[in-house]
């Protein structure tokens, strides 16, 4: 995966861990993908200051996920629910075809709504 997006999933998952200065400069370069200089002039810091707050919040980020995995579990937990869903529109396309029992229905529309909770409530 792309090292920017790695770090604002990271940043995601840990920004609050952060000072809010460095949570600042860090939502700046890899969300709003400003440049140095131009993080630099918003706060009124140099570019080297900016630089190497983002080099060791970095840094820290990635320890962090090293020590906890907060984000490795959150991707194997979606591709565990995508394994579910598609059992569950499996399920759901074998019952219509063959038998239209309203309880299998029932349940499996129980399911797929608990893993749209799930998903959005992560």
């Amino acid at each position: 995966m792309d090292k920017k997006l790695t770090i604002s999933l990271l940043l995601d998952f840990y920004g609050q861990v952060l000072s809010e200065k460095q949570f600042q400069i860090m939502d700046y370069y890899y969300n709003d993908d400003l440049s140095l200089r131009e993080i630099s002039e918003i706060l009124g810091i140099t570019r080297q200051g900016v630089h190497d707050t983002i080099k060791r919040s970095e840094a820290f980020l990635e320890e962090l996920e090293q020590s906890l995995g907060l984000y490795a579990k959150w991707q194997r937990l979606q591709q565990q629910l995508e394994s579910i869903e598609g059992a569950v529109k499996e399920i759901t396309g074998e019952n219509d075809r063959l038998c239209k029992n309203e309880a299998i229905k029932n349940n499996c529309l129980v399911i797929e709504q608990a893993i749209d909770d799930m998903k959005n409530n992560f």
